[in-house]
């Protein structure tokens, strides 16, 4: 059997994972320029495994590319955004009900390691752990609605976001936004579905608030050259990998925050050529 193309693709899915991983670390800020060939040459393959990457993190919203220009981090607009809270509000508290009746003791030490996670990496002012943990959590309870459909929809929503609480916006409180978690929390223990989805909607209510007054429309004196904003792509396990909380340790999932440096962080460093 030739199994040229499953190998491929397989490739192409490492590549964008890369990729996504250094987005959402701050490393691509919006408007910035992402070289093809430059990846390609310091990844040790071919193109054709990054444009697929590429294209790829189109379809998710993530990246924008151009004929003429090649691809860029996109720069969604302030509507964009709003509406992408206000459906993310919607699926996961659905998913939060579906969850409830599921929930073990096991999963909410898990979950509450997280928001642990998430207050520690504020108060360190680490933007790119705070929102790793913030994603798990968020990504977990989805999980553990058990309903594939609804984790799909909201996988193919979810990164573009993440990628923006991460990297966009000054002046938001990191601790607010993790605190915001604790009323979930709450509200899973106690098995109560109306005070977890009122919980949902008030973060996602709270963020959106937040965002409004802060998100500028258009980005401001991006460069073209990415290397003139200091990129370093950091290589990760998965999306959540590096905000992982066993058993609510807090202590292990910092040392699974420190992300150890792939090739891709040589070809971001360098001048394009």
């Amino acid at each position: 059997m030739n199994t040229a193309p499953i190998s491929r693709g397989v490739l192409s899915d490492q590549v964008k994972d890369h990729l996504l991983q250094a987005i959402l670390a701050g490393h691509f800020p919006p408007g910035a320029r992402i070289v093809e060939t430059r990846l390609a040459r310091e990844l040790g393959t071919s193109q054709a495994p990054v444009r697929e990457a590429l294209r790829d993190l189109e379809a998710l919203g993530v990246v924008e590319i151009n004929a003429y220009r090649g691809a860029r981090v996109r720069h969604p607009s302030k509507a964009e955004l709003l509406e992408a809270y206000g459906v993310r509000a919607e699926l996961e508290s659905l998913g939060a009900r579906l969850a409830l009746p599921r929930l073990t003791d096991a999963n909410l030490e898990e979950l509450a390691g997280y928001v642990e996670e998430m207050q520690l990496a504020a108060d360190a002012r680490d933007a790119h752990r705070e929102a790793m943990a913030d994603v798990a959590f968020h990504a977990r309870v989805v999980e553990l609605s058990g309903n594939r459909t609804l984790a799909r929809v909201w996988r193919y929503l979810e990164p573009g976001s993440r990628t923006y609480i991460t990297l966009a916006v000054p002046g938001v409180n990191p601790r607010q936004v993790a605190d915001l978690h604790r009323p979930i929390l709450e509200a899973l223990r106690d098995r109560d579905a109306e005070r977890a989805v009122d919980a949902y909607h008030r973060h996602f209510d709270v963020i959106k608030e937040m965002f409004s007054g802060r998100w500028v429309d258009e980005p401001q004196g991006i460069s073209s050259n990415p290397s003139a904003h200091g990129l370093s792509v950091v290589r990760s396990s998965g999306p959540g990998a590096s905000a992982g909380v066993a058993g609510g340790r807090a202590t292990r999932s910092r040392r699974r925050a420190e992300s150890r440096p792939g090739r891709l962080g040589q070809a971001a460093s360098r001048e394009d050529r």
